[in-house]
C-alpha cells in the first residue's frame, strides 16, 4: 500500500522524534486548520487585504463545480465587487509557439519591477478531451513572475469553454481586482474565431505574431483583427530583427485598410523581444495611451457596462443549460435519443425538439 503523502510528518510510537518536528499536539492542529473550511467572512477579509493564500482558495470555491459550493461563492463575489478605482484589463492571444507566456512575464516583471504596480495573471491552458484534465503549466513557464511578490499566476483549465478563457474568468477577475490586482492580463488558450468571449471581458487585446512563419496574410482573419486594439511582433532579436521589421510594415500597411474603431483608437504594429525586453515598455505605452483615451471619451465606463451585461447573459445561459441537463424528465429520455440520433433513426432537430418540449411541459 502506498505511503500517505504525510507520512513524514506522523508520529510513530516508540520511536524517538527528530527535533526538527514539531510536536504532535501541534501538527494535529495544523492539519484541523488546513481541513478546516473558512468562513464566509475570512475568505471576504483575506481577498479584500490581497492574502494571496486565500486569493486562491476564494478562486478555487469559485470555480468549484459542487452545488453545496455555490451559495458561498456567489456571496463572497457580491462582498468583493472591485471598488472604484484604476483597473486594467488585457487579454493576450497569439498563434502557437509565439512566446505568449514568455511576453506576459516580460510585462508583469516590468509592471512590479519598474513601476511598482501589481499584476495578476489568469491564465487558461486547454483541457484534454480525453481526460478533462490540463497541464496547468503556466507557473513553471513564468517561474521568474511565479516567485515575484507583486504578481500573482492562477492558471486554469478551460474546461472546454469556447472563447479561450475558463468558463470563471469573469470570476477570478473581479476576485484579483478586489485583492488589489489592478492589472489583470488574461492569457487565452490561442488564436482562434472563438476570440470573442476574452475581448467581451478585457479592455485591450493584444495580438502576438511572429516573423518569418508563412502566416502573415493568412494571419490577417478580418474577425480578429477588428478586435485588435495592437499586434506585436515577438523575437525581435538577432538576426530576426529585420524579418520582424518587415513583418511590422506588412501588418500596418494591412491594418491601414481597416477603419479605426469606434471610440477612434486605430491600431498600430510594434516589435517586440521577451528575451531581451526590448520593446516591452513600448506595449504598455499603448495599453495606457488607450486607457487614458477610453476614459477621457466616458467609452470605458460604457464598456464596463456592457461587460457586467455580457456576464449577466452568459450566466443566464449557463443556469439554463444546466437546468436542462439536470432536468430528471431529459435525463431519462437523453441517452435513447442520443443512440437513435447517433444510428440514424431520428434526426438532431427532432431530437432536440423533443428534449425541449419534454422540458417544457414539466414547468
Amino acid at each position: 500500500m502506498p505511503e500517505p503523502i504525510d507520512s513524514a510528518l506522523s508520529v510513530q510510537p516508540g520511536v524517538e522524534q527528530p527535533s526538527a518536528l514539531p510536536p504532535a499536539g501541534m501538527l494535529k492542529r495544523l492539519r484541523q486548520r488546513r481541513r478546516r473550511r473558512l468562513t464566509r467572512r475570512e475568505y471576504i477579509d483575506g481577498v479584500l487585504a490581497g492574502d494571496r493564500a486565500i486569493l486562491g482558495q476564494a478562486i478555487t470555491l469559485v470555480e468549484s463545480a459542487r452545488p453545496e459550493d455555490a451559495e458561498l461563492a456567489e456571496d463572497i463575489l457580491e462582498q468583493c465587487l472591485p471598488r472604484p478605482g484604476r483597473l486594467i484589463r488585457v487579454g493576450i492571444t497569439g498563434v502557437p509557439g509565439v512566446g505568449k507566456s514568455s511576453v506576459i512575464e516580460a510585462l508583469g516583471t516590468w509592471l512590479t519591477h519598474e513601476r511598482g504596480e501589481k499584476v495578476a495573471v489568469l491564465a487558461v491552458d486547454p483541457s484534454s478531451q480525453i481526460s478533462r484534465g490540463s497541464i496547468l503549466g503556466d507557473k513553471t513557464r513564468m517561474a521568474k513572475l511565479a516567485n515575484d511578490p507583486g504578481a500573482f499566476i492562477r492558471p486554469s483549465p478551460s474546461g472546454g469553454s469556447l472563447g479561450g478563457v475558463a468558463r470563471r474568468t469573469r470570476e477570478t477577475m473581479l476576485l484579483c481586482e478586489a485583492a488589489g490586482y489592478h492589472n489583470i492580463i488574461v492569457e487565452t488558450v490561442g488564436v482562434g474565431q472563438s476570440e470573442t468571449t476574452v475581448r467581451s471581458m478585457v479592455d485591450f487585446f493584444l495580438l502576438l505574431m511572429l516573423a518569418g512563419a508563412g502566416d502573415e496574410l493568412q494571419g490577417m482573419k478580418r474577425g480578429i483583427m477588428e478586435m485588435t486594439d495592437l499586434i506585436a511582433i515577438n523575437k525581435a532579436d538577432g538576426g530576426n530583427r529585420a524579418a520582424c521589421e518587415r513583418a511590422r510594415r506588412e501588418y500596418q500597411s494591412a491594418l491601414d485598410l481597416f477603419a479605426s474603431s469606434p471610440d477612434g483608437w486605430m491600431t498600430s504594429v510594434v516589435t517586440c523581444s521577451a528575451h531581451t525586453g526590448e520593446g516591452i515598455a513600448g506595449i504598455w505605452e499603448q495599453v495606457l495611451k488607450h486607457h487614458a483615451k477610453l476614459q477621457s471619451s466616458g467609452a470605458l465606463d460604457r464598456l464596463r457596462r456592457e461587460q457586467v451585461k455580457s456576464w449577466m447573459y452568459e450566466l443566464i445561459e449557463y443556469g439554463l443549460r444546466e437546468q436542462f441537463r439536470n432536468h430528471s424528465a431529459v435525463r431519462a429520455r437523453l441517452p435513447e435519443c442520443e443512440q437513435n440520433v447517433a444510428q440514424g433513426r431520428l434526426s438532431p432537430f427532432r431530437a432536440a425538439e423533443r428534449l425541449l418540449e419534454i422540458y417544457r411541459e414539466s414547468k
